[in-house]
């Protein structure tokens, strides 16, 4: 049998006897392989809404509709309308949910150490997220790759985001964290009726700027998300500008896959807590949180492949000083380390968070000194 065939082979057994697996030990909880990825995505990112369930899961509005249907109809799922905006419908899983969730994450393990025997597992699950990025370039060629960005804002000019130059700030839209104290609920919740930008008009945008501002600030939400984000680079790149990228860490893949395009000149990494508190921190189901992930991406860039920072926002009720000696000592070597002091924006994802003084953001910063001499703080305001 040739290379070729065997190839198509391979891949049409994984898909059916994956699906053969899951719909057989699903069995006693009366729900299926198709209902699976939407029930996990749902636990691990509650008050998601339909529209970024069928952006995540990458399948249409009907297949999305069938299979929430289906989860509701057995008491798995619940909706809620949003609090702000009474049209958007938010997804939540049941106490029913709750009962089974560990049993279906054992099996759905159970299966990924099956798949990876022989193997070294990191380098499976590394080569599998590979190999699923591949397969998303066939579906629209890379000239069309700009018209799927989620872009959510712009701020045409900042002297804060990138330090010591000039730029501009590009918000892109969508996280895989939900931190109850983010100052962006709208580029994590993304509402039904959300007004995207165009990425011609923000290209168009920065064509005119060419000379007046140094760098461009890719922020967001989550840019690594954005699966078509190397070709937005690439024509940022192309005008001369410099590329810092704001990212929480959740994409060690695809942040190595950046920086050795050569395309960014500068991370910006979250640690948003100290391990024992960084699900919790996420908003995040502790037991669905990929905290690999993170370690990760902080062990990359202490290796020093492109000029970085870590930073830290500090709140109240999140952050004692212990914790943050725990963070600097996790992070100790770091180029750079910030404490930023919290601000209420005004559109939070939960009420009721509050910032340390100017008196009391020092004292940390003296803190975390001991194992990151140069540490510093950031927007501080007086008194």
């Amino acid at each position: 049998m040739s290379e070729q065939s065997n190839f198509v082979l391979n891949l049409s057994v994984l898909y059916r006897n994956t699906q053969k697996y899951f719909d057989k030990v699903l069995v006693p909880y009366d729900i299926g392989y198709g209902q699976l990825m939407f029930l996990l995505c749902i636990n691990e990112n509650e008050g998601i809404t339909m529209q970024e369930l069928t952006r995540i899961g990458e399948v249409d509005k009907g297949t999305t509709t069938k299979s929430i249907q289906r989860l509701i109809d057995q008491g798995y799922i619940n909706t809620r309308q949003d609090e702000n905006d009474k049209r958007v419908k938010r997804l939540y899983t049941t106490e029913k949910a709750a009962g089974i969730m560990g049993v279906v994450y054992d099996l759905r393990n159970a299966l990924r150490t099956t798949l990876a025997k022989n193997m070294d597992f990191k380098t499976f699950e590394s080569m599998l997220e590979q190999a699923a990025d591949n397969a998303r370039s066939l579906e629209i060629p890379e000239e069309d790759s700009l018209k799927r960005l989620r872009i959510g804002g712009l701020q045409k000019m900042t002297l804060l985001d990138y330090p010591g130059k000039v730029a501009c700030t590009i918000f892109m839209a969508g996280c895989n964290y939900k931190c109850p104290f983010c100052h962006n609920r709208d580029l994590v919740f993304i509402p039904e009726r959300f007004d995207f930008f165009e990425p011609d008009d923000v290209l168009a945008y920065l064509g005119k700027r060419k000379g007046l501002l140094d760098g461009v600030c890719i922020s967001g939400g989550e840019p690594l998300m954005q699966k078509d984000l190397i070709p937005l680079l690439q024509k940022i790149k192309d005008m001369g500008y410099l590329i810092k990228l704001d990212t929480n860490g959740g994409f060690p893949q695809r942040l190595k896959t950046v920086v050795e395009s050569g395309l960014i000149d500068y991370v910006a990494m979250d640690i948003k807590n100290s391990p024992s508190k960084y699900a919790e921190t996420l908003g995040m189901n502790p037991d669905a949180f990929n905290f690999d992930a993170v370690r990760e991406s902080i062990s990359y860039l202490l290796e020093g492949h492109i000029d970085y920072e870590f930073r830290t926002t500090v709140v109240r009720e999140m952050h004692t000083m212990e914790d943050m000696r725990e963070i600097a000592k996790w992070i100790s070597g770091a180029k750079k380390y910030y404490l930023q002091q919290f601000t209420d924006s005004g559109n939070l994802i939960q009420e009721g968070w509050s910032a340390y003084s100017e008196e009391e953001m020092y004292a940390l910063r003296d803190a975390v000194r001991e194992y990151i001499p140069q540490a510093e703080v950031r927007g501080v305001k007086e008194g």
